[in-house]
């Protein structure tokens, strides 16, 4: 269960500093379904931009933002489909975007859901504590972007191999950015990082994503729904919702596997992972470039009783189509091909774990022969936005982008992308994966076995547990915004 402990004199300090500021706080109810927004939120935004640093962009922690960059209100689900003549598989591919969250990564959307039960009991003091954000990349800065509007200072822990932009953007907005060794592949050294730490200061909360049931639960609460949505608007009585795909970072995405699944018992929940790292599918290790992902370990917060499919991501295959989709020679490529100049302009939504995503679902229309009857749907994370120095580089290393080497990565990537390195999940496949969270959390993080094994015996009362604090939560934000007077 999340800890909604009351810290009373802390609590009241917290509101004390909301109110200072103006911090109006949304529910999880409002983040879902943003017409519940007070329309005084609404006028006001429309004098704000996306990204913005400014305390009514927490009412954007939503799918539904309107795609434009300042002043935008609120529609529909923003999603977007990949045809067949670019897949190449008959079944119909969906993900939802996100690159209009605040931050252009809906990371920003997990960062709250952590700190949020934190903030509104008054476990977390912004003045006093630092919220820390360990991350691969999206997280911390969704975190110290979150922080920043609710007047918290941060410390963005990172591996040094990310991309420029993210360390750029950080440097700007977290009051200190620490860069760890390594790239994606190096969460441990982020864990690391962040023990020492807690050794040394005594005014840090540290958010791990990979361990913050809040993470899980918001993907449930939010995220759920909006595919939901799209489902129900999109597909015909004839169809149906066949799989969700997600690379696997700190897993909390699979939370809204878990809500679809109680909708569509039928479907099947696939986490794909860098092939160079095939921690779930060989218990192995190594070191990839699908950033925003992380591995050697499985996260606390993955339901592995609820994933069904892993599907191994050769890192090379998202780095080619960041060229095919970020290069003018791929566009036109694309449209000689078919490819509708709407689908076109919308390419550069997808970063590098985007294009991972995709990957994963046409592997997996492939390997269960989906036809047009069925629907997979995945997250287009973040965007081409955040990958310009990488393809800077790609530019250096491989020289201009030309016709030919756009046919040959639509081929390879996506059109001659086999089954291979796939494994189907029976119980025992399951549970070998569970029990590596054992030498990660138990061992290493202090983790109760014992709760370790009502993950896996109590399923799914467990995460039932979790999944219904979603009401108690906004109870308390509610009762929060009552205190400050704002809402």
């Amino acid at each position: 269960m999340i800890d909604l402990t009351t810290n009373e004199e802390q609590l009241a300090r917290t509101a004390s500093r909301a109110r200072d500021r103006g911090i109006f706080l949304p529910t999880f109810r409002q983040m879902r379904d943003p017409s519940l927004v007070p329309g005084f939120v609404r006028e006001q935004l429309r004098r704000v931009g996306l990204w913005d640093v400014h305390p009514l962009n927490l009412f954007r922690i939503t799918w539904k933002n309107e795609p434009v960059s300042q002043g935008g209100g609120f529609g529909e689900v923003n999603f977007v489909e990949l045809p067949e003549t670019l897949t190449g598989v008959p079944a119909r591919i969906f993900a939802l975007v996100g690159k209009w969250f605040p931050t252009g990564s809906h990371k920003v959307g997990a960062t709250y859901g952590c700190l949020i039960p934190r903030l509104v009991t008054g476990q977390f003091d912004p003045t006093f504590h630092k919220a820390v954000w360990p991350s691969t990349g999206n997280f911390c800065r969704g975190g110290a972007y979150v922080a920043a509007l609710l007047g918290c200072e941060s410390i963005a822990v990172l591996p040094e191999g990310m991309s420029r932009e993210r360390f750029e953007w950080l440097s700007k907005l977290a009051g200190e950015v620490i860069a760890t060794p390594g790239s994606e592949s190096n969460v441990w050294e982020i864990f690391q990082e962040c023990k020492s730490l807690a050794a040394t200061r005594d005014n840090i909360m540290i958010f791990d994503q990979f361990e913050e049931l809040a993470n899980q639960l918001w993907h449930y609460a939010v995220t759920g729904p909006a595919i939901e949505e799209v489902v129900r608007s999109e597909l015909s009585p004839e169809q149906r919702l066949a799989a969700l795909v997600l690379t696997s970072g700190s897993a909390g995405t699979t939370g809204s596997g878990d809500y679809l699944k109680g909708l569509f018992p039928a479907m099947r929940v696939a986490v794909a992972e860098a092939l160079q790292c095939p921690t779930l599918l060989w218990n192995g290790f190594g070191s990839h470039r699908i950033e925003g992902i992380g591995d050697k370990h499985v996260p606390w917060i993955h339901n592995v009783r609820s994933t069904d499919v892993v599907l191994g991501i050769d890192d090379e295959l998202p780095i080619r189509l960041l060229r095919l989709f970020g290069e003018p020679t791929g566009w036109e490529f694309l449209r000689a091909r078919g490819v509708s100049p709407y689908l076109i302009d919308r390419l550069p939504w997808l970063g590098i774990s985007s294009a991972a995503n995709l990957i994963g679902a046409v592997k997996l229309a492939r390997f269960f022969e989906l036809s047009s009857r069925d629907a997979v749907f995945t997250v287009f994370t973040d965007s081409l936005e955040l990958y310009g120095s990488r393809l800077d580089e790609l530019r250096d290393e491989r020289g201009p982008y030309t016709d030919h080497q756009a046919a040959l990565d639509h081929e390879r990537c996506l059109l001659g992308v086999g089954t291979g390195n796939t494994l189907e999940l029976g119980y025992w496949e399951r549970k070998r994966i569970h029990n590596l969270k054992y030498y990660t959390w138990v061992e290493q993080m202090g983790k109760r076995v014992e709760e370790l094994d009502a993950q896996w015996h109590d399923w799914p009362d467990y995460w039932d547990a979790i999944h219904g604090q979603v009401e108690t939560i906004d109870a308390h934000i509610e009762a929060f915004n009552r205190r400050t007077g704002l809402g």
